[in-house]
């Protein structure tokens, strides 16, 4: 085991070239696409066609959020000056605070597979027990979050104004986000009009928000995945089995930074997006872990609970002729 995790450690560092590379061939595309979608609302042409640009927009907006995460995990660059700054803009342009977001993902690391201490950064899951014992509103309410049109339709919306409101922790990268957001919204009404703003910058974001949602729901909520509780949790477990490799087209892949590597990232979170494929390809461990495809991911929409007793996800369709236990 030592020998594999050493071949890890040559991963787990910064190259600050790759890292502007890709700050180049993401972050200018996507702002000429979005001054392109300005341009053609302005203009009056087919509205459609400014729907089509966002398409890859979106692309490039979700990998401008995986640089993001990045630098929320300090990997990104070797300076953490650096990741801070890069932080903040990149979260402008995917509108997520950097402090406020960075919190609740380390906690979700910290936590993940973890049934003791769900609750802060990941998808709500209960248990088949915990839904049985549960309240008619309770569960109504579970039900209706793990339905997948309110999880890719509102919950991006929700995220969306739940991001804007400052908390307890990273108050400040909040109001930083907002100010820059709302200099932007200005500059726009001063302008081309707010409207403009709406027509270009709403599909994008939702498109976004949408894919980033599925992308974070499948990468722990699949068959085969694992929870445990924390007396019998382990990193390598809660990693290599709680954390899906989701093997995507090569197209894909690169517009989601390699996030389907999601084994490797959460077995060494400071592996930067740009490491992740090499350190696949060069540790025969990693490659057992087997692949979750697009088709078969589809699956994980119909698994809702986690049955302790089995050890494994299933779908509400298992708790026929269950007996429901009294709430408390």
């Amino acid at each position: 085991m030592q020998d594999w995790k050493q071949s890890l450690a040559r991963f787990n560092c910064s190259s600050t070239s790759k890292a502007v590379w890709q700050l180049i061939n993401t972050v200018l595309p996507f702002l000429a696409i979005m001054a392109l979608m300005t341009v053609l609302v302005v203009r009056d042409w087919p509205y459609w066609m400014v729907l089509a640009l966002a398409l890859p927009a979106t692309g490039l907006q979700i990998r401008i959020f995986i640089f993001f995460h990045d630098c929320c995990h300090g990997s990104y660059f070797a300076s953490q000056r650096a990741n801070t700054i890069t932080g903040y803009l990149t979260g402008i342009l995917a509108l997520t605070p950097f402090d406020s977001w960075r919190h609740s993902h380390n906690v979700h690391h910290t936590t993940s597979g973890d049934l003791d201490r769900r609750g802060t950064g990941d998808v709500w899951t209960m248990t088949v027990d915990e839904y049985l014992s549960a309240s008619r509103r309770k569960r109504l309410g579970y039900r209706l979050v793990r339905n997948p049109f309110f999880l890719l339709l509102v919950v991006p919306i929700w995220f969306l104004i739940a991001y804007r409101i400052p908390g307890k922790i990273g108050a400040r990268s909040v109001w930083i986000t907002n100010l820059a957001l709302a200099a932007i919204i200005t500059a726009f009404s001063l302008t081309v009009g707010w409207q403009t703003y709406l027509m270009v910058r709403l599909p994008v974001a939702l498109l976004a928000w949408s894919a980033g949602v599925w992308l974070f729901y499948v990468q722990h909520q699949y068959e085969g995945s694992y929870w445990a509780r924390s007396d019998s949790r382990t990193v390598e477990d809660a990693a290599l089995k709680g954390s899906s490799y989701y093997k995507l087209p090569k197209v894909l892949q690169w517009m989601t930074g390699n996030i389907g590597l999601h084994h490797i990232h959460h077995l060494r979170p400071r592996i930067p997006n740009y490491h992740l494929q090499a350190c696949q390809d060069a540790v025969p461990v990693l490659q057992k872990v087997p692949p979750l495809t697009l088709r078969k991911s589809l699956k994980s929409l119909r698994l809702n609970l986690w049955d302790e007793s089995a050890s494994r996800m299933v779908g509400f369709h298992a708790l026929r002729g269950r007996k429901r236990e009294p709430s408390i």
